[in-house]
């Protein structure tokens, strides 16, 4: 039986962009478009634009009246209220009643989730970790998210809430961290936290020599720091060794908590290959119980960063159409 709504919308909301397409049943992204996420600092103005682009995308590529859900991906989104509760990596503070904003918006069913849950789902269906049950998703991007499947379901928690190993301590006592504790490890791994490593190592060594003393510190991006390392330079060479090896460190203890088959480290900072790649091994080995030496692989994302947290947020807009219609049939 055909479908009268061939297609949902997924939204990813990141902390610098929040990206949204549409995407049918078959896992193909139709057509998509972003906004910049730190735009607007009223919530609801943000809001209004990212309703007006996403009206203009399903118009623009005749969808109207065919989304049949919204599924949407963002920094501490509660899979059970639908809310964005406290997000250190966006600019509005509190909670926010998201999926119920979307819903009135558009007037079709909303259901939301971690983005970094989102983009595990992604993985899942159409990525790296097709077929495995186990796995753990590491996102590196403005902030360190991640999405743990184990026996094959997504793992929210008792308050929807589970999963932010991103706010797992890597230095006690370390870099205070926008959710007001010190040492997280997204402080040390996320891209912003290469960039503190940098400034870091770079006043640490005053007199080694570095094409990233040319940058002003207000505007030294982690793409910086990784031409400057693909280019040799040793501060930046230094830096993706430590954020390496710091990573690593951590992957080995959340190994202990479900025994993966692997994770899958996706987002923007991942492209850095062996810079990042051979010193995270390398510390994961070294600090991993015995049994995991060997086993558990670390594997990089086989999504487009794009495409990766919309298709998993466009999954939760398939059962967001699909719960509305049964309860519609009730």
């Amino acid at each position: 039986m055909p479908m009268s709504k061939p297609y949902v919308l997924g939204i990813d909301i990141g902390g610098t962009n929040t990206v949204f397409g549409i995407v049918d049943a078959r896992g193909t992204v139709i057509a998509s478009g972003a906004i910049k996420t730190k735009k607007h600092p009223v919530f609801s103005d943000y809001m209004d634009e990212l309703y007006q682009e996403a009206t203009k995308l399903i118009k623009a590529n005749n969808a109207e009246g065919k989304i049949g859900g919204i599924g949407v991906g963002a920094p501490n989104a509660n899979y059970y209220n639908g809310k964005i509760e406290n997000a250190a990596n966006l600019i509005w503070k509190g909670e926010l009643n998201l999926a119920q904003d979307l819903q009135d918006r558009f007037g079709i069913p909303v259901a939301v989730t971690n983005d970094a849950n989102a983009a595990a789902i992604g993985e899942m269906t159409y990525g790296a970790a097709r077929g495995m049950r186990d796995f753990i998703m590491i996102t590196l991007g403005t902030g360190v998210g991640s999405g743990v499947v184990a026996n094959g379901q997504m793992i929210y928690g008792a308050d929807g809430l589970a999963g932010e190993l991103g706010h797992c301590i890597a230095r006690r006592g370390g870099r205070l961290c926008g959710c007001g504790r010190s040492g997280c490890l997204e402080t040390y791994t996320s891209a912003t936290g290469v960039v503190r490593t940098a400034l870091e190592f770079l006043e640490a060594s005053p007199t080694v020599p570095s094409v990233l003393r040319n940058i002003p510190s207000a505007d030294l991006t982690s793409k910086d720091v990784y031409d400057a390392a693909t280019a040799g330079d040793p501060i930046a060479q230094s830096v993706f060794e430590f954020t390496g090896r710091v990573l690593g460190e951590a992957l080995a203890d959340f190994a202990a908590f479900t025994s993966p088959e692997a994770f899958i480290i996706f987002g923007g900072l991942a492209k850095a290959g062996d810079l990042l790649f051979k010193p995270m091994r390398e510390a994961f080995d070294k600090n991993a119980l015995s049994f995991h030496r060997g086993k558990v692989k670390i594997l990089l994302s086989e999504l487009k960063e794009a495409d990766a947290a919309v298709l998993g947020a466009s999954a939760l807009g398939w059962d967001a159409m699909r719960a509305a219609n049964t309860i519609g049939a009730e």
